[in-house]
């Protein structure tokens, strides 16, 4: 992902031509300061399940031991087969939507999206996602030494990755009331700075081949959510297209006392979920693009790793979308 070049390092031209401008501010919360317990008002019956931010932290950790995901390497091949293979035994139908792309210097590049659908027989549906691949060079790395090599991504892509597995062990053995369908995007972190075409491969494959007849209520993005000092602004792209959406889960997140969303608008960011809402899916991005603080130092740097995320963040994030799946109605 990238912000909107008014809040970019890289001062280039967007690609979409919007006009909605965000602004950031918000002080950091301190892991040990998260709070995560629902308030009676937004329980149902049956009670909405609890999401373990500890189990979805040992997920990001799964991913993470296989090294960097960039396309066409050893731990891209690993982690796809892994997340293959886990959503195979908790969704009822899972479809791997493979496509190549010709990258720099002519590399063929061999992506994979995943989709696992859960009650596939319901019209009304949800869309949740996350881009599963890592960065392949870590161009914002203070040692120019390490530029040319591959990102660990703790935070940007396993984190978001990390929520909706958990969420998918949740959802095989409490079926809401709509249908849930979590896409696993690759190709999202492909580009050099400032090509922009680079990027968003998964998503634009998954926008442009889709039936035109799937339509879901909503989608919501989830990307850079497992910061150990988590504050989810509200992005400003996600304000222009579905602000409905955006109200849904910050209320969601005020009602259930989660202080790590907050009121503030963030910058315009360049992500998933702008092909979904140009192919009419509105589609919101949860997404801190503040690691660890304003100075963005771990951001596609060698500092992406594991001990830089928390469970706590995890949970907060994971146990908002499930108020908001488990409170739909059919």
């Amino acid at each position: 992902m990238l912000p909107h070049p008014a809040a970019s390092v890289f001062g280039l031209a967007l690609a979409w031509t919007l006009l909605f401008a965000g602004c950031t501010g918000n002080p950091r919360h301190q892991p040990e300061a998260q709070a995560n317990t629902p308030s009676p008002a937004m329980t149902r019956t049956p009670s909405i399940p609890a999401f373990s931010g500890q189990r979805a932290f040992e997920i990001l950790l799964k991913q993470t031991s296989f090294g960097p995901r960039n396309p066409n390497s050893k731990g891209h091949r690993d982690c796809l087969d892994y997340l293959a293979t886990t959503l195979r035994d908790l969704a009822p139908e899972i479809r791997l939507q493979e496509f190549t792309h010709t990258g720099y210097r002519g590399e063929k590049l061999r992506l994979t999206n995943i989709v696992a659908s859960f009650g596939p027989d319901l019209q009304q549906r949800i869309l949740l996602c996350a881009h599963w691949d890592t960065r392949p060079r870590a161009d914002q790395d203070p040692d120019p030494a390490k530029r040319d090599k591959p990102i660990p991504g703790a935070n940007d892509g396993a984190s978001g990755v990390a929520i909706l597995l958990e969420l998918a062990r949740i959802l095989k053995e409490d079926a809401p009331n709509v249908g849930v369908d979590l896409v696993l995007f690759d190709g999202e972190d492909y580009g050099m700075e400032g090509d922009h075409a680079s990027y968003l491969l998964g998503s634009r494959h998954f926008a442009a081949t889709r039936a035109p007849a799937y339509l879901p209520r909503f989608g919501i993005l989830l990307d850079m959510v497992g910061d150990a000092y988590l504050d989810l602004p509200r992005e400003g792209y996600s304000v222009r297209y579905a602000p409905d959406i955006v109200d849904l889960v910050w209320n969601t997140a005020r009602d259930l006392g989660i202080g790590q969303f907050t009121a503030d608008v963030g910058p315009e960011i360049i992500d998933d979920h702008l092909p979904l809402n140009e192919a009419g899916i509105k589609t919101i991005d949860l997404i801190d693009f503040n690691y660890p603080d304003p100075s963005n130092s771990y951001w596609h740097t060698h500092q992406d790793t594991p001990e830089h995320c928390s469970p706590q963040s995890l949970e907060a994030v994971g146990t908002v979308l499930t108020h908001v799946i488990y409170t739909q109605k059919p």
